[in-house]
């Protein structure tokens, strides 16, 4: 693979997803990314496991390898006056900061725009925050699956009456890995923008906005109407090559035929009732849109007759658009995920294999490979001694709490 971000060096200060997974992205595509953590814990996310809020297995934190692969690790006190300094020796060798501190954390560590900047000017200065830089709650601390998921629209719009209940996020970190898809294409730009003008930029993003973005065409339409965007009521599809069909065995299919009347003939072959083609109700779209509920009905009965496996081989030919609704672990052995690498080996220090969602963009046609997330603390030395730190300096700065 082509690493595009190659001689690009990030300092990060950020804990937990949202903001790391932007710098794991550029660390895959060539990167240095030097990751600075609480001086004695650590980002926060390394002690996830034991909050209760996900199981976390013991030998590999899967969740932290996510948003920190590639990275090295140095422990810092940043409220020290040394620390302080050498954080801003290393902002001056860098062409990226970034951060997820509230802005009164980051006025009280000084190390806020116009901090980092006098140490080196043409730095990109990257914030990422819940609700955005901005406004009445801008120094309130939130997590994806507020700001993301609740507050954005997005819960709202996959609930539905039978719920009984707001749905829970689908996955950990689903807001926070998208918003970090987000900061490092806002990255990537400003580098561009600064590499043809000389302009270094400020860049924002926040959980919020990234979500309305998401649900943009939904905003849209809420807009437009007067009315909040509510998924359709069930049974209310026009379109019966749309929506999804349990079989025999109690998976489902998924169809997203936009136009039916096209496909119609096809799909009554694949379910064994050809004459239905000719039936007048169901002729073409418009007789398909008008008879919806019983064309509905037919393939709904015609789909539970037989299993997955079975419906697989008769949908191999179907030209419309259709898939099977699969689980994380389906979606992993999907031929497509091994023909495009979209899955990834890799392996802890100790040699603990694991395997890794990779980069969603790829450069030349090669998925890139993900390198193992940092042990805390792992590159203090290595760091220090690129600013020109003695053996006895390092052990100075150990012995004053300094670095761990």
């Amino acid at each position: 693979m082509t690493r595009v971000m190659q001689g690009v060096r990030i300092l990060e200060v950020a804990e937990h997803t949202f903001v790391p997974a932007a710098s794991a992205l550029l660390a895959d595509w060539g990167a240095d990314v030097i990751k600075v953590e609480h001086v004695s814990r650590g980002d926060a996310m390394r002690g996830l496991a034991s909050s209760g809020i996900a199981v976390v297995p013991d030998d590999v934190h899967v969740l932290f390898e996510h948003s920190n692969r590639g990275k090295r690790s140095i422990g810092l006190d940043l409220t020290s006056e040394i620390g302080h300094e050498i954080l801003c020796r290393l902002a001056a060798t860098a062409d990226v900061f970034l951060t997820n501190k509230l802005p009164s954390v980051r006025a009280k560590l000084k190390i806020d725009v116009a901090d980092i900047r006098k140490h080196n000017p043409q730095i990109i200065y990257v914030r990422g925050t819940g609700q955005g830089e901005r406004g009445p709650d801008a120094d309130r601390g939130a997590y994806d699956s507020l700001a993301f998921w609740a507050r954005a629209g997005v819960a709202a719009g996959v609930m539905r009456p039978e719920y009984g209940e707001v749905p829970v996020p689908p996955a950990p970190g689903f807001g926070d890995s998208i918003g970090g898809m987000t900061i490092a294409g806002g990255i990537s730009s400003a580098l561009f923008h600064r590499e043809r003008t000389g302009q270094a930029t400020t860049v924002d993003v926040s959980l919020m906005g990234t979500a309305m973005w998401s649900m943009g065409q939904a905003l849209a339409l809420s807009l437009q109407l007067n009315t909040p965007w509510t998924p359709p009521p069930a049974g209310t599809r026009s379109n019966p090559l749309t929506g999804h069909y349990a079989t025999r065995d109690g998976r489902w299919l998924s169809f997203t035929c936009l136009q039916a009347g096209r496909y119609w003939a096809s799909m009554c072959k694949v379910i064994g009732r050809p004459e239905m083609a000719d039936d007048p109700r169901f002729v073409d779209h418009g007789a398909l849109m008008a008879h919806s509920g019983e064309a509905i009905a037919i393939l709904r009965d015609a789909f539970a007759e037989r299993s997955l496996a079975e419906w697989r081989e008769r949908l191999a030919d179907f030209t419309g658009q259709w898939c099977v609704v699969q689980d994380t672990l389906e979606a992993v052995a999907d031929p497509q995920t091994d023909a495009n690498g979209y899955i990834q080996p890799c392996a802890t220090s100790e040699g603990v294999p694991f395997r890794l969602a990779a980069a969603p963009v790829q450069f030349d046609e090669c998925a890139s490979t993900p390198h193992r997330a940092p042990e805390f603390n792992e590159h203090c030395e290595e760091v220090l001694g690129e600013l020109g730190f003695s053996v006895d300096d390092m052990l100075d700065l150990k012995i004053r709490g300094v670095v761990t």
